[in-house]
């Protein structure tokens, strides 16, 4: 492998992320209708409730990863996951009434109500029309704070106050008529995860927002109204590729249904990262971190890796696997991992061996085109020809370079590449 190889499959990766991510248009779109939706529902009366409604969003589309969906093989809408929590005591309500009051305000809307799709299980789904060929869902989940002794239960595991203090109840549709609460933290793990990129989000926010800001004057008046938001870091790219590459590998396979979620490649990857400048470098660092972890499904053979890396994946003594969601370790993201002989286990660990084949180990092919091939398969030819435009050297540059000739980057030469 050359370096200007590996350079220039750096600024493939690059590009492909920003193909899988949400344009800067359709992002402000997006936050101009969830805008409308939570003060059109703050606005609304509710009994008990003293004090302002908090509105806010959750999931891919707060922390910077979302990848436009697969469904049966296609593109489909984004979600938006819009969180709704009601000052209320989770004592002086259910999650029944609470869940019921959130829709029927959303009915007194005329368009909303037009809109509005079939109870879920834990939210109200706004189907919007496409525009551009492009449609979003927006998910709005109806909760209260968590009880004092819930969070207080948080604290004495080690969760930190002001984290275990942004802990929420959240309505859950059991069956029909049959309501529970479930306890989560958007907010918290929000703030965990801003906190594992922020010293790398601070070296490349400007250029990013420069950068975005020249190819977005229609959208932003100065470089000052580019949110930050739509600033990336490798963390967050890496992300992106790897949800991505995980809905095309299982796409149609016999172990689709327990493929990895997203929620787990995100913890993963977040904890794997060491803050590396480049999206090659942090995909490699967590596919062979995590890779080491395969050993587990041997519960018989002693662990011979680093034991640090149990604390991203463990399995105890009965065979149960562990991944613990950062901000509440009562909650386990792998906690079906052990049904079903390890399937689910056994689905994850084959799709970290695709993706050190299809990602990392790849540019040992050292043949622009066998790489190309490999990421179309991937991705899609025509994500892979928008990604790799421009970016590939020529078959004589890099013949030149495996003969030791230096290349020079003519548009940039202080940088190998740049975004």
């Amino acid at each position: 492998m050359t370096v200007e190889l590996r350079q220039n499959y750096n600024k493939v990766l690059e590009n492909l992320a920003v193909e899988l991510d949400i344009s800067p248009s359709k992002y402000q779109q997006a936050v101009q209708r969830y805008t409308s939706v939570g003060n059109w529902i703050a606005d609304g009366e509710y009994d008990g409730v003293q004090g302002e409604l908090h509105i806010y969003t959750q999931g891919s589309f707060r922390l910077g990863t979302v990848v436009r969906p697969l469904k049966e093989g296609a593109e489909s809408d984004y979600d938006i996951d819009l969180v709704c929590e009601i000052p209320l005591k989770k004592s002086s309500t259910t999650p029944a009434s609470l869940k019921k009051s959130i829709g029927e305000r959303i009915k007194e809307n005329a368009m909303y109500q037009k809109m509005l799709d079939k109870e879920k299980k834990r939210c109200w789904t706004l189907n919007y029309a496409e525009q551009d060929g492009i449609g979003f869902h927006l998910d709005i989940l109806p909760s209260v704070p968590e009880s004092v002794d819930l969070i207080a239960d948080l604290i004495g595991h080690g969760i930190p106050g002001d984290i275990a203090k942004k802990s929420i109840s959240i309505t859950n549709r059991e069956r029909e008529n049959v309501y529970s609460w479930s306890s989560s933290n958007p907010n918290g793990y929000a703030e965990w995860f801003e906190t594992i990129k922020r010293p790398v989000f601070e070296k490349m926010k400007i250029v990013q927002k420069q950068y975005i800001f020249e190819n977005n004057k229609a959208i932003f008046n100065q470089i000052d109204e580019v949110p930050d938001q739509l600033v990336k870091t490798p963390l967050q790219r890496a992300i992106q590729i790897l949800k991505r590459h995980r809905d095309v590998r299982f796409a149609g396979h016999e172990w689709e249904a327990d493929k990895p979620i997203s929620m787990i490649i995100t913890t993963l990857s977040a904890r794997a990262y060491q803050h590396e400048m480049d999206l090659y470098s942090t995909i490699k660092n967590i596919v062979e971190k995590l890779s080491t972890l395969e050993q587990l499904l041997n519960p018989g053979i002693k662990f011979s890796g680093d034991i640090s890396m149990l604390q991203l994946i463990n399995r105890n003594k009965d065979g149960y696997w562990i991944i613990p969601n950062p901000v509440n370790p009562a909650e386990n993201f792998a906690d079906r991992w052990h049904e079903k002989g390890n399937r689910k286990a056994k689905a994850f660990f084959q799709w970290i061996t695709w993706v050190k084949e299809d990602l990392v180990d790849i540019l040992q092919l050292s043949d622009v085109g066998k790489i190309t091939k490999t990421l179309e398969q991937r991705f899609g030819e025509r994500i892979v020809s928008k990604a790799t435009q421009g970016v590939w050297l020529s078959m004589s540059e890099i013949a030149a370079a495996n003969a030791g000739i230096p290349h020079i980057d003519i548009d940039n030469p202080s940088k190998p590449w740049s975004y």
